[in-house]
């Protein structure tokens, strides 16, 4: 097998939201395209000519480029071919100055990122404390700090995209600062941690991979704040080619971008009865969510019910409130 495929079990996940209700797994040899690799866009996506490993259902590869939009399912030889996400892979072009980023956004995005920055410096005590850790000494610290706040975020719990908890992880993040290849930035508040960012470096691009907040200060747009003052760290640098937002879509993602390729997550799997079930089951269970999520927002009642699956009954109106459950 290539260098670039892993093998391992590979969860289907059936969701509802942001929350995951059963995800049965199988052996798949799968590989992501990074925006650093230069890989051309398949107008239509063919499976790979590697060979399947024993007990392997086939392969998964995510960010492929695409010409343009695809088919969910068709047949491809032996394999059916599962497009089961596309999307637009967003970056941010860091050979500028920040200043000229800025030039970007319209003067009333500018004004109001500016104005919740200050807010939330004053909230603070009158400055924006975020933090920058690059040596191996700093990030076995931002590593310490950084899991007391993923450890109580949505990311973690409900997807499983908290920053990992293991020496392994913690090992591979020193290893990785003894080469300068990665940052980790942190928002602090009162010298509490609100919000954290993980970010790798491969072949000069800095890579979007572990971020969350305390939901004590979501009213104040920590995520935002942080991003913001990462940027103004990141450009002064001048070491980086490209800010690689990774996969999938969201609005925070769309403010900062400069660009975006089209891109795809697509299965090519033994084309057997069991697999087909399973991606059309899949399919069949996605569309319900889609439409269960047009019915809600219809009567106002969306967003609500997304920040109770995130966060759960237990809640608070400011991080200075105590916890109350209703």
């Amino acid at each position: 097998m290539s260098a670039a495929w892993q093998y391992y079990r590979a969860p289907f996940k059936f969701m509802l939201s942001d929350k995951t209700l059963f995800a049965p797994s199988v052996w798949l040899q799968v590989r992501e395209i990074g925006l650093a690799e230069d890989a051309p866009p398949a107008p239509v996506p063919m499976p790979p000519d590697d060979p399947l490993l024993p007990k392997s259902e086939g392969f998964l590869i995510r960010s492929m480029r695409i010409t343009g939009e695809q088919p969910r399912t068709r047949d491809a030889g032996r394999f059916l071919c599962y497009v089961a996400a596309q999307y637009p892979r967003y970056f941010v072009d860091l050979t500028q100055t920040f200043e000229d980023y800025q030039a970007k956004f319209s003067s009333k995005t500018r004004s109001t990122i500016r104005r919740k920055v200050k807010r939330f410096a004053e909230h603070c005590g009158g400055q924006i404390d975020m933090r920058v850790y690059r040596s191996p000494e700093e990030i076995e610290e931002f590593f310490k700090v950084a899991r007391l706040v993923s450890a109580s975020t949505y990311q973690e719990r409900l997807l499983d995209a908290g920053l990992p908890d293991t020496e392994e992880f913690r090992e591979r993040l020193t290893r990785m600062a003894g080469d300068g290849q990665v940052r980790g930035y942190i928002l602090f508040c009162h010298g509490q941690p609100v919000s954290y960012l993980h970010c790798p470096v491969k072949d000069g691009v800095l890579v979007y991979q572990h971020l969350g907040y305390d939901a004590r200060y979501s009213q104040w747009s920590v995520g935002t704040i942080l991003q913001w003052s990462a940027f103004e760290s990141i450009f002064a640098e001048q070491r980086f080619r490209l800010f690689d937002f990774t996969e999938g879509q969201s609005e925070h993602k769309r403010l900062f971008a400069t660009g975006s390729v089209p891109c795809a997550n697509v299965y090519f799997l033994r084309n057997t009865v069991m697999n087909r079930l399973m991606v059309h089951g899949q399919l069949a269970f996605s569309s319900l969510s889609v439409a269960s999520g047009r019915l809600l927002e219809r009567f106002g009642a969306k967003s609500r019910v997304k920040k109770l699956l995130r966060f759960g009954y237990r809640f608070t109106t400011s991080p200075n409130a105590s916890r109350r459950t209703p």
